[in-house]
């Protein structure tokens, strides 16, 4: 391994004792990230609606500014895209990242400032890489290329001078010059849209390169490496850069993966997750290993957080950092550098440890199944499918679920559609299990499950490969950010994927 350069060093070192200034004063550093965003707020249309010119406290912000979700904010949003200014953030926005949060035709802009882009988004990366070089100090990483596995560039009809794309897009286009040096491949092939020609370009474009790290999410990833290790012949990818050392991933649980990234990458890569979104940068692991992600406290996100019970209230009660526990569930609610203000951001979290203060999400206000009182998230659907696999042999690729609700013809059920890159070597074994794992995790499901009085067996159909893809492909949905949804309370999602498995077998 090599010794960190001289620059390296200075920047890690700098980023190190930032980062424990925080971590020190956890509270105050909220505190200060609230007064520069009220200060901000104050100029704008949205701040003088609320009065943020007189706003000292956090007890009068919460006073005074309502939680918002998209729809709320949405008419500022769509006024900003036309070219107006000062309506959410003080200085101008050019930039906006589109996400879909679910597979509905409805997509979300999320503003990105230059304040968001600078002090939240590429400011969490350098701490990412300082957390990384201070658990892995003889790391070579930054000798090689990372790998970014990103979205798409989209200019917008809106306004000449107004741009949007995935995160992931926007970033790229906004990096300093010199991070291209460090990142495979060129924006010409990372910022493509089509998604099956894109990981065909991926792949031929950094077989030859001295890939360090890789960076996206586990799905997309998983595609790319079985396409370079079949065009190149090798049994794992540490075979084709011997020098990869990390992976980066997010954006859904990495627990039903792990098994097969460590099997098809190979012995020596280290894996790190993030917590990162389009409305911010939010968290990192900084114990590799080890449950939980740092929540990053000084990075122009002011942070609130929403207990369970008081989701769906007309006027629900926020709670603070020094008013959190440990294992309870909260939805986090943001006010950003990007203008966002008392944002309900739609993820759950669970905290696993406070001073500091780390975070592991672990589902979606929207994707839950609760049809019958059994209260299953997705964190909970997640450790029991993985522990299935374990046991039956099967290597997963996608999965969704969704209630069978009472019928003249039997009690309640959950219904699930998986895909599989490997299958159990028995699916009624599968079932067996996976109804087991969830019983074991969760009590609520476990009560309903009682000699099957209000839950019955789970009914488990495995789909054709590639099924998900096509379904997102007809949504036009496919690739980025967009996922399959892992729950959902109706049955609207796992309707329109068996409607697509029916016709597809019609055609045959």
């Amino acid at each position: 391994m090599k010794i960190l350069s001289p620059a390296i060093s200075r920047l890690v070192q700098w980023r190190n004792w930032s980062i424990d200034q925080w971590m020190e004063d956890p509270i105050g550093a909220q505190r200060e990230v609230l007064q520069d965003l009220v200060t901000h707020g104050q100029y704008t249309e949205l701040g003088r609606k609320y009065g943020l010119d007189n706003t000292f406290t956090i007890r009068q912000f919460k006073e005074r500014v309502p939680i918002h979700d998209y729809e709320l904010l949405k008419p500022y949003i769509e006024r900003m895209m036309q070219g107006e200014e000062n309506l959410l953030w003080n200085t101008p926005i050019s930039w906006f990242a589109k996400s879909s949060g679910t597979t509905s035709d409805k997509s979300k802009f999320i503003p990105v400032s230059e304040e968001s882009l600078e002090d939240c988004h590429f400011q969490a990366s350098k701490d990412v890489l300082s957390l990384y070089y201070r658990q892995s100090e003889g790391s070579d990483l930054l000798t090689g290329k990372g790998l970014i596995i990103g979205g798409s560039h989209q200019i917008s009809q809106l306004n000449e001078d107004i741009s949007f794309g995935d995160l992931s897009a926007v970033l790229l286009q906004n990096t300093p010059i010199w991070a291209n040096w460090i990142r495979t491949p060129d924006l010409s092939i990372a910022l493509m849209d089509e998604w099956e020609t894109k990981i065909e370009r991926l792949a031929e474009a950094t077989i030859t390169e001295d890939v360090t790290s890789i960076a996206g999410v586990p799905t997309w990833t998983l595609v790319l490496i079985k396409r370079i290790l079949a065009i190149t012949g090798k049994t794992t990818l540490r075979e084709v850069w011997p020098n990869l050392e990390l992976y980066i991933h997010g954006g859904v649980s990495f627990a039903p993966y792990r098994s097969q990234f460590q099997q098809i990458i190979g012995e020596g890569c280290q894996y790190l997750e993030i917590y990162n979104a389009s409305e911010g940068f939010f968290a990192a692991q900084d114990r590799l290993g080890e449950e939980g992600m740092l929540l990053f406290l000084n990075h122009g996100i002011f942070y609130e957080f929403l207990p369970m019970e008081e989701i769906g209230k007309q006027q629900p009660t926020t709670i603070g950092l020094q008013e959190v526990e440990v294992g309870k569930t909260y939805a986090p609610v943001i006010s950003t550098n990007g203008g966002l203000w008392r944002y309900l951001l739609g993820d759950t979290i669970r905290f696993t440890s406070i001073y500091p203060f780390r975070v592991v999400v672990n589902g979606r206000i929207k994707q839950f199944i609760n049809a019958f009182g059994e209260e299953v998230v997705i964190d909970n659907t997640d450790q029991a499918i993985r522990l299935a696999c374990e046991d039956t042999g099967a290597v997963l690729t996608d999965y969704t679920a969704a209630p069978i609700y009472f019928s003249e013809q039997g009690n309640g059920a959950h219904e699930w559609l998986i895909e599989f890159s490997k299958p159990p070597y028995d699916l009624q074994i599968f079932t067996e299990k996976l109804d087991a794992s969830l019983q074991s995790i969760n009590s609520d499901y476990e009560a309903k499950r009682y000699k099957s009085i209000a839950l019955g067996m789970p009914s488990v159909r495995a789909l054709p490969q590639g099924l998900f893809n096509r379904w997102l492909k007809s949504k036009g949905k496919l690739g980025g950010q967009h996922k399959v949804p892992r729950l959902s309370n109706e049955r609207n999602y796992i309707e329109e994927i068996l409607l697509l498995w029916q016709q597809e077998i019609r055609q045959q």
